[in-house]
């Protein structure tokens, strides 16, 4: 808005840069910019100096969360008829002792342990429910980020009223004790593993398969977040350090992953 601000570098050359760059698997910003300043200088002739381009990229920080929902809109809905599974992975600021001095984006980001990983951090936890795919990845349908010390449990019952007529398979976070009048109310069936009462050091036999067949299920959701993060490198974030940085940082590479997944690989 300003009288002197220079908008012969577009928003649209800040969004295909970033997004690009992310799809080449660069994980940081500073080697998104460097690539583009040595290589493509013909395609973004008016690329601004670093320090001006990631302001700029702050500046649309609130772009790619809609960008992400209208990228999935396109998805195919030919497995209307699949199970949802559900489950989170952590967006680490800082891990461990470092985590008490942080201070990064706590308008969201705050201090967690994420039990998959065995980490103590400070960041943010990233919820997604996908559609089952036979031989493929899940198809995301809702993804949500809280805070790090968020459980499971409570962001799954805020979603819940949402989900209807169908099967969820989720961890033991996601067990709760009103899962009949859920699939009473709603026709939904939550299937989840037995948690071992208090006291108790082994399954009954009759519950000790039902731990198998969930985690054979769900095993797809967390070949999706493998995949997320090999091809991006979203769970850190230790070089983010403002809240714009941290939506860039999440809803810009999950954009860029699932453009990349619905768009641009090679289909057999």
């Amino acid at each position: 808005m300003s009288n002197y601000a220079d908008l012969s570098f577009s928003d649209e050359e800040v969004i295909t840069l970033f997004l690009f760059g992310v799809m080449d698997k660069h994980r940081e910003i500073k080697g998104i910019y460097e690539y583009a300043d040595r290589h493509l200088r013909d395609w973004f002739p008016r690329l601004p100096g670093y320090v001006a381009y990631v302001q700029r990229l702050n500046r649309v920080a609130d772009v790619f969360a809609p960008l992400l929902a209208l990228i999935q809109q396109e998805q195919e809905t030919g497995n209307a008829g699949q199970v949802w599974l559900i489950d989170s992975f952590p967006v680490a600021l800082a891990k461990q002792g470092h985590r008490f001095n942080a201070c990064v984006a706590k308008q969201l980001a705050d201090s967690g342990y994420c039990s998959t990983r065995k980490l103590y951090y400070h960041g943010v936890r990233v919820h997604i429910i996908g559609r089952r795919q036979p031989g493929s990845l899940p198809i995301p349908e809702y993804i949500g980020v809280t805070g790090a010390s968020d459980h499971d449990g409570k962001i799954f019952d805020q979603i819940r009223p949402q989900l209807h007529n169908n099967k969820l398979y989720g961890d033991k976070a996601y067990q709760r004790p009103d899962a009949e009048e859920v699939r009473q109310a709603q026709n939904l069936t939550v299937l989840t593993p037995v948690k071992k009462q208090k006291g108790q050091h082994h399954l009954e036999p009759q519950d000790q398969w039902l731990p198998t067949a969930v985690s054979r299920v769900r095993q797809p959701i967390e070949a999706l977040f493998a995949w997320i993060e090999e091809k991006t490198g979203i769970e850190c974030a230790s070089k983010v350090r403002s809240y714009k940085g941290l939506m860039v940082h999440v809803f810009g590479k999950l954009a860029a992953a699932l453009f990349f997944w619905n768009f641009l690989r090679v289909r057999s």
